[in-house]
């Protein structure tokens, strides 16, 4: 070794070449590696890229025609906060899809062909804080406390989708809820909505694009805002009565004549054969003083 150090200058250069060299050969192709983040933005990928590196923190697979989430690949991802999976051709079977990345905190599912949410969709996420599944436009069912696990949820965008209705409960048991995206949805506002329409008036939650968030059924009340119709569907609700109801009420009223025609028929068989008896019994007594 020379006294100027040359030799240990060239072996510090030859060791970071190695791992540069190493951190190109694990990247994915035609996707951009830096620490602990994998980029694969409008690449026009197929299919979910393979060796990526297990380290990953991050991961961004948008504008690509991905159709598929591999379980079993994502699940080598153990310490994946953040999936950017937004303008893909994603569809409807992610049920336990993301059971192995427990870790993850944001998820970005918008812009794809997702047309449902079940209870085991994203079950697992037990540390997921945002998750965007808008612009699905054929999605057209949330289950009912389908988020009863995501406790730690904050920001849930379900704007532009085929959503007609939402029960109340999936949303108003989400403790740390603080913003929720529901514009521009074909909401049916029913009597049966009615009772998730007087909970958004009520929440704390912030909901962006107010201005879109619009009633799209029955004709009478398209285009009205969700929160104002509130007053109207009281009205409609709770003051009118509709033909299943009159029915309803017929069927009971008769019930209640047919029940009172019976019980008064039973009272005066019973007061004729008291009488009857008592009559009787008199007949006996006056035998037996003669």
């Amino acid at each position: 070794m020379s006294p100027s150090g040359r030799p240990r200058s060239l072996s510090l250069v030859f060791l970071l070449g190695m791992g540069m060299a190493s951190e190109r050969i694990n990247c994915p192709s035609r996707c951009s590696c830096q620490y602990l983040e994998v980029n694969c933005t409008g690449q026009q990928l197929q299919e979910f890229p393979a060796a990526i590196p297990l380290d990953t923190r991050q991961l961004i697979l948008a504008a690509n025609n991905v159709s598929y989430l591999p379980a079993v690949e994502l699940s080598f991802l153990a310490d994946l906060v953040y999936l950017d999976c937004r303008k893909n051709l994603l569809g409807d079977d992610l049920d336990f899809t993301f059971i192995g990345v427990a870790k993850l905190v944001y998820l970005d599912l918008s812009f794809n062909n997702l047309t449902q949410v079940t209870l085991s969709t994203f079950s697992h996420l037990l540390s997921l804080v945002v998750l965007k599944i808008s612009d699905n436009p054929n999605l057209v069912a949330v289950e009912k406390d389908a988020f009863a696990n995501n406790t730690w949820l904050r920001h849930l965008d379900v704007s532009r989708t085929g959503l007609m209705f939402l029960d109340t409960s999936t949303v108003r048991d989400l403790p740390n809820l603080r913003v929720l995206g529901l514009s521009d949805n074909l909401w049916h506002c029913n009597c049966s909505f009615l009772d998730f329409i007087t909970w958004m008036t009520e929440s704390n939650v912030h909901f962006p694009d107010a201005d879109n968030m619009t009633c799209y059924t029955p004709e009478g009340l398209r285009a009205l805002k969700m929160p104002a119709v509130e007053a109207q569907l009281h009205f409609n609700c709770l003051t009118q009565l509709y033909k299943q109801d009159y029915i309803f009420l017929c069927l009971i009223g008769f019930c209640i004549f047919f029940a009172g025609t019976v019980a008064a028929w039973l009272a005066g068989v019973y007061a004729v054969i008291y009488k009857l008896h008592t009559s009787k019994g008199e007949e006996r007594e006056e035998e037996e003083d003669t």
